[in-house]
């Protein structure tokens, strides 16, 4: 029908000036939230765009979930402004009739959606956190950088070099303050360099002292050295000991049914069924009114998105303190945001008001009578 096509071809061009929009304002928050993580060193600052990437990436169901559901608002209001929805219930037909083109546009989306939600996140999420373990358990010669305090992976030691000689592995003015087995130690240098003794990297220092005093007892032992070296950890090859829940496939979430993986897998769901439920509210909300701006619609979305959103995420929380039950939440939240949009598309296709008619003539006269 000459009608149903004119309509999804301008949903995809709502749904695709939409997309555009909102991922580069996504990428834009990602990339500032990523480089203040990667300024505290959360991050290898060379894997900021990695990051940035595999973040937009598993906020994609959100956004598509976002932008379909503005797209159907957008262009709904514009045929209501332009007057052709006039024409098209002059022809006979109702809102109801809209649902079966708006499914046939939407239908390849909710597949995506759902792809990503299901397989998509948790592979993201497992990248960001590998990454994240791997720049944790780098090295102490990789944590050097000059003129900043760096503390060694296991927390033993904490390093400081004025400035290095880049591509030498050497430096001067070199701290090192070491906490272990009940005694402090202190160690500065004029200079230091890296070498390779027996296979173990060390870190040679060159002219400097050594003080040392163990907990517990007054006696301060100081040492000048010419050379002194100190064995340095390597990276940890270990793999991740916790992987959370966000980060496991839905098959291992469906598998071991915890209250944790419950939750994790209500969010995935949710992301899924909200798609759906969206383009009813859209078909069901979709109007105009003259005496308000053009903006009102775009702020409903918004804020029935954001409401939307804070459920999914209350909902989570909830079954994963079992406060509510996998299945109720489920039911409740989708099956009850599906029920009331069918019931508002019902009532604006049959016209039902809640208002008593007003009555005319003989019948308004005679019900006034005594």
């Amino acid at each position: 029908m000459l009608f149903h096509s004119s309509i999804r071809k301008e949903l995809a061009r709502s749904f695709g000036a939409t997309l555009v929009v909102l991922v580069t304002v996504v990428m834009t928050v990602t990339l500032i939230r990523t480089l203040g993580e990667a300024g505290r060193g959360v991050f290898n600052p060379a894997d900021v765009m990695i990051i940035m990437g595999y973040t937009v990436l598993s906020d994609m169901p959100t956004i598509l979930s976002m932008c379909l559901f503005m797209a159907v608002l957008n262009v709904l209001t514009r045929m209501y402004r332009d007057s052709e929805m006039v024409i098209w219930f002059g022809a006979g037909h109702g809102l109801t009739s809209l649902i079966k083109p708006l499914f046939r546009f939407a239908w390849p989306i909710l597949l995506v959606i759902a792809a990503l939600a299901f397989l998509i996140l948790p592979w993201a999420y497992g990248r960001i956190e590998d990454m994240r373990d791997r720049y944790e358990k780098r090295g102490d010669i990789a944590r050097i950088e000059p003129g900043q305090f760096q503390e060694s992976a296991n927390g033993e030691r904490v390093f400081f070099i004025e400035k290095d000689a880049s591509g030498k592995l050497a430096g001067s003015n070199v701290f090192i303050a070491t906490h272990k087995d009940n005694k402090e130690t202190v160690t500065s240098s004029r200079s230091g360099h890296i070498d390779l003794i027996n296979g173990e990297k060390f870190l040679v220092l060159e002219n400097g002292q050594r003080l040392e005093k163990t907990a517990g007892k007054p006696d301060l032992t100081v040492a000048v050295f010419k050379t002194y070296g100190a064995q340095v950890e390597g990276d940890d090859p270990s793999g991740r000991g916790l992987v959370l829940s966000a980060a496991k496939t839905t098959l291992e979430l469906i598998g071991s049914p915890t209250p944790k993986h419950l939750g994790e897998l209500s969010w995935r769901i949710g992301l899924a069924l909200a798609a759906i439920n969206f383009v009813i509210i859209g078909l069901a909300a979709a109007g105009t009114n003259p005496r308000v701006g053009r903006s009102v619609n775009l702020g409903f979305a918004f804020m029935a998105f954001i409401v939307y959103l804070n459920l999914l995420v209350l909902g989570k929380s909830w079954i994963e303190t079992s406060q509510v039950s996998f299945a109720g939440m489920l039911l409740a939240l989708h099956g009850g945001a599906l029920a009331l949009a069918l019931l508002w598309l019902a009532k604006r296709n049959n016209n039902w008001s809640l208002r008593r008619p007003r009555l005319t003539g003989a019948a308004a006269h005679s019900e006034a009578q005594p």
